[in-house]
This record gives C-alpha cells, structure tokens and sequence, in this order.
C-alpha cells in the first residue's frame, strides 16, 4: 500500500503538474497569511461544504438564496412579455431584406414570412405590466415582478447559450453559477447539499450536467441533482441486507483510507471525496423529510397543482420552496420542451407552446405566493428565463414553410425576469425594437446578470475569484469588459 501511496504523489508532483498546480498552491499560501483578513482558517479543509472566503462580501446581502427557473429550449418572448403591436401590421408579409442581411440562423432560408404573436396582450397589476393571456395564474402575481426584456446573447444554439448563461463561458468546464453561490456562501444545512437540482419535461437541457457543474472549483460545489419522483437520489438507501451502522462503519473505514491518501497526496478532491460520502449518509435521514411533498396541507398542492408521486415542473417548484425552507443555497430548476419551432404539434406555437404554458403558469404564481406568505421572498432570488429569444419571422425549412408555426431561435433578444430578494417589482427594464427583433435600449448580458445576481448577494463580482490556471477567474468573466450591476431594477 505504501508503495501506491509512494507513486501517486509522485505522479502528482511531475513537472506538469507542478506548472499546472503551482499558482493555486502559492495563492493558497498567500490566502493562509492573511487569515485575519480573509476569514480563512484550517476548518475548510476539514469541512469543505464551509465557505473558502466568507469574509470577502461587499455589501448587505439582500438575497440568501437562490431560485433559478429555466425553461430549456427557450420560450417566445412574442407570445408571453414582449408585446409588439407594430409586427401585427406585418403578420404574413415576406420578412424585409434589412431584417435577413448578415444575420445567422439555425434553420430560417431564404425569406421567410413574419409573424405576429398569437395571442392577445393587455395590461395587468398596478403596475400596467403587459402580458398575454397565455399565463392568467402569473397575472395576479405580475406586481411581483421585474421584467428585464432586453437580455442579449452571442450564442444561437441551445448548448453553447445555456453554458453562457449559467457558467459565463460558452465552452466546458466553467464553474456554473450554483456553484459559485455555494462556494461563497457554503450551505445552511449540512444534511442536504448547497446547490440542489431538479428537472422536469423527461430530458435534460441540451448542455447537460455541465451546466450545473463545479468546474474547476472543487467538485464538492457542484450541483445534485434530485428527483421529485422516487427516491431523491438513485441509490441513496443502504442495499438489502446493509444496515445503518454498518454503513456507519464502512464510511469510518473509508475516511481513514481517504484521510491517509489526503495526508500522502494533498490532492483536495481527497477532501471532497470524504465530505460527500458524509453527506450522502445524512441525506439518507434528512432527504427523504424535504423530498416528501405528500406531507403538504391538500390547499397548498391545490394552489400548486401538484400529484405526488410524478416528477412534474408543479412538484419540482414546490419542492423548491421546501428546500430554500431548510436552508439550501441555489436551487436550479429545469423544464424541457421549449424549443418551439413549428415542426410539429409538440412545437407549435398554437399547440405544444400552449401545453408548456399550462404546465409552468400555476406553480410559478402559487411558489411566488406562497414564498411571499413565508416571508421568504424577501430573502429569496427567483430568476425566470430560456437561454435565448425566438425571431419575429416564421420558420421554415429548406425555405419551405412548414403547416405547424414556430419560430427560429434569436439571440438578439429574449426576456428575463427577476422576483424577491433586493429587486424592484412591478417594474420593467429595458426595450427590443418595435418588432423585438434586437435589444435595444439598456442591454442586458448574461455576465451582467451574473453581476446583479452576486451583488444581491453581497459580492463584488470582481473580487470574487478563485485561482486557475495562472490567473485570478471569475463567474463574469475576466476577458470581458464592461460588466456592470444593473442598479437600476435594485430596490
């Protein structure tokens, strides 16, 4: 066994991996020397679920936690917030040539029709906020709700857009925004995971489990994710024949083994390691308590539409609330079905669209309601948004429109929009084009948001970093210039 030991230490101390290494060790060091300063202390090696530097918040957090619900296949904005009356007028009408020149499509040809929304909007709240009929649960809470509806991204395929959306980068391997919170602000509760992940639709988004993924933070920062149906975990429980304190002692064995090779090695992901099989023994008692919605009053399934026993966006929300309840820091929420491009029912805007609306409309109001009777939103961040927007033109196919209507997707402008913790609502930011086409007025970036969202709670998005690679990174991205907190939407 020592001579196991004796050749992985060596292999981690090779030339390329000391290169490699070599900066985060002496920012380490550096960190270490300034404990006073930082609030570090030898207690995150021991508990890495802790956060590494609590003491770097700039501001009074106004959020604790956060609820990110994604819609994976991007919604119209058209046909839900961004209401249009001048495309009305050119509903049918081949798209214009200034509108096609130099632009980058999926799937749009040649010259396509242009296309209205297809549903009535009118104004709802004391606020006068637009919306269209398509969401009349979401009505009663729209006062709720800060509307930014100048997002923008460069990204107009599905994968790339979600990786720069929830990690700052369009490519693999960037820590997701779930793991930077937890990584700052660490969890309340020890016997669930700060960054907890659920999804419905029957198919994860297009980027995969990268886009909760820890990076190169350690992975301990990483997102779980959770099943609303089931056990919450696959193969949490214990095997038949396997009891408690078997598993007890098994886990002590294995501490032991893993402290040795931490002491031998110091690799972190060693810590890591150990710190996750804890959790999984806690969560073996202390999962299946926030899991069971059944334990809920039959009025708040009512509000919610819940079934328990499905996996659902209706359960996955309640869930939610129950979560950030027991303290969990980042809750990601993902609903697939999206993707309306009019190639059949399931994506039709008349159809399919209207389907997805049905299922997202009465838990998002009831989960925003019922937060707000809790008096959790107050402290709770929930954020709503597709990857992208959809383009006002109809999309065809090889140039040939197609008999199902949909839309291509559009990266010029898409909606987002903001609840809770530190945001005015009622409240709308931002202006596309009068065919909502392109933002326009008060562009929002997904590093942008990134910035407001770490303000709220309590960062400065340019001093929050963590060593890599030989440079200081960060959620907004170090080569990108110009990222700035929307104060404007703050309340």
């Amino acid at each position: 066994m020592n001579d196991i030991f004796q050749q992985t230490r060596l292999q981690h101390l090779t030339r390329r991996h000391f290169l490699n290494r070599c900066s985060i060790g002496l920012g380490g060091v550096w960190l270490t020397s300034q404990g006073d300063l930082w609030g570090a202390s030898s207690s995150i090696v021991k508990n890495p679920s802790q956060p590494l530097l609590p003491e770097i918040t700039q501001f009074a957090p106004r959020a604790k936690q956060v609820i990110y619900l994604h819609m994976a296949g991007a919604p119209s904005q058209l046909e839900l917030f961004d209401y249009k009356p001048e495309l009305e007028k050119l509903d049918g009408k081949d798209c214009p040539q200034e509108f096609l020149a130099g632009k980058q499509f999926a799937f749009i040809q040649g010259v396509p029709k242009m296309l209205s929304s297809r549903f009535p909007f009118h104004k709802a709240g004391k606020s006068g906020t637009w919306i269209s009929d398509r969401l009349p649960h979401m009505e009663k809470v729209i006062d709720e709700l800060c509307i930014i509806k100048s997002m923008h991204t460069d990204q107009f395929n599905h994968a790339p857009a979600q990786l720069l959306l929830h990690t700052g980068f369009p490519q693999l391997g960037w820590p997701s925004a779930g793991a930077w919170a937890t990584y700052g602000l660490g969890s309340e509760n020890q016997n669930l995971p700060g960054f907890i992940v659920l999804t419905s639709g029957g198919v994860n988004p297009d980027a995969g489990k990268s886009v909760w993924g820890s990076g190169f933070l350690p992975s301990v920062y990483q997102g779980v994710q959770c099943r609303s149906q089931g056990e919450p975990v696959l193969f949490l429980q214990n095997p038949k024949g396997v009891s408690q304190k078997l598993r007890r002692r098994t886990l002590d064995a294995l501490s032991d083994i893993n402290q040795s090779i931490a002491q031998e090695v110091g690799d972190p992901e060693t810590v890591t390691r150990i710190a996750q099989y804890e959790m999984a023994y806690r969560m073996q008692i202390h999962a299946s308590d926030a899991f069971d919605i059944r334990r809920e009053p039959e009025a708040v399934h009512k509000a919610y539409n819940t079934q328990p026993g499905q996996e659902s966006f209706a359960n996955n929300c309640l869930l939610a609330r129950r979560l950030v309840e027991r303290g969990v820091r980042y809750v990601q929420l993902f609903d697939w079905g999206w993707d309306s491009h009019g190639t059949g029912p399931n994506t039709d805007l008349t159809k399919g669209f209207v389907t997805k609306c049905q299922e997202i409309d009465q838990p998002i109001s009831a989960l925003l309601q019922d937060l707000k009777q809790r008096g959790l939103l107050d402290e709770t961040l929930v954020i709503w948004s597709g990857e992208f927007g959809r383009t006002p033109m109809r999309e065809n196919r090889g140039g040939v429109e197609m008999s199902s209507v949909g839309r291509d997707h559009n990266p010029g402008a898409y909606t987002l929009w903001m609840a809770g913790a530190g945001v005015k609502g009622g409240f709308s930011y931002g202006e596309t084009d009068p065919i909502g086409y392109e933002a326009m007025t008060d562009k929002v970036s997904a590093h942008d948001l990134h910035a407001t969202m770490l303000h709220l709670l309590g960062y400065d998005h340019e001093r929050f970093t963590y060593p890599h690679s030989g440079a200081l990174h960060r959620l907004t991205n170090i080569t990108k210039s110009g990222t700035k907190v929307i104060k404007n939407i703050l309340a």
